[in-house]
């Protein structure tokens, strides 16, 4: 049995129009769809709990394993061996807390961080050559979905 926290699903919303439901489902593939290819441009030889842990700990700044498997969702042995992979090939290291030394650390090292942007811009580079194949008005399109996607993913009302 797992000692992660574990996240209660939504509560299911109202039965939904059949338009709803079919751009619902049509989102869900368009991002998961995305996200994959994003993650295949990224060509960075690592897998996607080892890119996710190092953006984790380059967005929060050094912390412990527990507080990374807190952040990750998953059981502090899973994490243990993630760190220990990207320590072994240089992307992160470990340091005895200074306020604790009980307590160990993780951070990002140069390579880590060198990798993640590296990694970034990649990703970023396929994009702007996908939407530099689209017209004016279908970036126009894109600009005002992504508006709406952010205030869907916020909550705030577009």
């Amino acid at each position: 049995m797992s000692s992660t926290t574990s996240i209660p699903p939504a509560p299911l919303a109202p039965l939904a129009e059949p338009a709803e439901e079919e751009l619902a489902a049509r989102l869900r593939l368009s991002a998961t769809r995305l996200a994959r290819r994003l993650r295949q441009e990224a060509d960075a030889g690592l897998t996607p709990s080892q890119l996710s842990a190092l953006a984790v700990i380059e967005r929060e700044g050094p912390l412990t394993l527990g507080a990374l498997a807190d952040q990750e969702k998953v059981a502090p042995p899973s994490i243990t061996k993630v760190v220990a992979n990207l320590e072994s090939i240089g992307l992160v290291a470990r340091a005895v807390d200074l306020g604790d030394r009980r307590f160990v650390r993780v951070a990002l090292t140069d390579a880590g961080r060198g990798l993640l942007e590296e990694s970034r811009q990649r990703k970023t580079a396929w994009l702007t050559g996908r939407i530099r194949e689209l017209g004016p008005c279908e970036r126009e399109q894109l600009a005002a979905a992504l508006d709406v996607l952010d205030a869907l993913v916020s909550g705030d009302r577009p």
